[in-house]
């Protein structure tokens, strides 16, 4: 259900079932260099800054969005999830962003985004009401049901209906290469039960998690049932996509984007 695009060497992917404008990046096509190329869209990695808002404006040209629409937070690995309005358009490059590691928004002319380097990327759509929500769901996130909480504020703030609401889990860290202590194991077995134990592997004294799988379960508890998941491990095509673990840390950053339909008449 993931696609590949190339547009002037920018590689991008997109999820056949979100209908409104989104993006899955990777490392291909931007201006960075060393460590960083090519496609580092990280602000504070150590990158040379004009190279990075240089990859934001061929980014945004190649996908058909302005950056000045683009509106991120400082993510934190929890739970908040914020509503995002006209006026927080423009603020990508400051410093005074708001902490959350989620948004939502039903403003067209806002394009919401999320940073990922093996972290879990999820993009929501809510086509009836014209509604999107932008996710980062490290483990800590998704052991502490952020993807649930996301579908619970879209249900409150804008009246959605889960069975409405299209969920694409992006590129990401894959139980092959996600190796862990016992802390996230039992955070999922407390979280979910023992439906937890399709997300478990045990590796003598340690544990291989499935991200992927256990949001997929917190979104089908919140009563999703259209949600589509990349096979791709950032970890294993680190290639092609950032991978923290890969790199030990030394490395870019990618993106999810998503914003909604431009209305009529606007």
């Amino acid at each position: 259900m993931f696609k590949e695009h190339n547009k002037n060497k920018v590689i991008y992917m997109t999820s056949s079932n979100i209908n409104t404008t989104h993006a899955f990046t990777t490392r291909f096509g931007g201006v960075s260099e060393g460590i960083y190329a090519s496609m580092n869209l990280g602000l504070n990695l150590g990158d040379d800054i004009t190279m990075v808002e240089r990859n934001y404006n061929i980014l945004c040209q190649n996908i058909g969005i302005e950056s000045e629409s683009i509106v991120a937070s400082r993510q934190v690995h929890g739970t908040n999830i914020r509503v995002v309005t006209h006026k927080e358009r423009g603020q990508l490059f400051s410093t005074e962003r708001l902490e959350a590691d989620g948004m939502i928004t039903n403003d067209p002319t806002i394009t919401l985004m999320v940073y990922a380097g093996d972290c879990v990327p999820i993009l929501f759509h809510d086509p009836i009401r014209n509604v999107v929500c932008a996710v980062h769901a490290g483990w800590r996130g998704t052991v502490a049901d952020i993807a649930g909480t996301a579908v619970r504020k879209m249900q409150s703030d804008f009246a959605s209906h889960p069975s409405d609401i299209h969920v694409a889990i992006g590129p990401c860290i894959s139980q092959c290469c996600f190796e862990t202590q016992s802390d996230v194991a039992y955070g999922l077995l407390e979280a979910l039960g023992p439906d937890a134990l399709a997300c478990i592997s045990r590796r003598g004294p340690k544990f291989k998690i499935d991200l992927k799988e256990a949001n997929r379960l917190f979104l089908t508890r919140a009563g999703i049932s259209e949600i589509a998941i990349s096979d791709e491990c950032t970890c294993c095509s680190y290639n092609k996509y950032w991978s923290h673990r890969k790199t030990k840390g030394r490395r870019g950053s990618q993106v999810a984007l998503i914003a909604p339909h431009l209305k009529k008449g606007l």
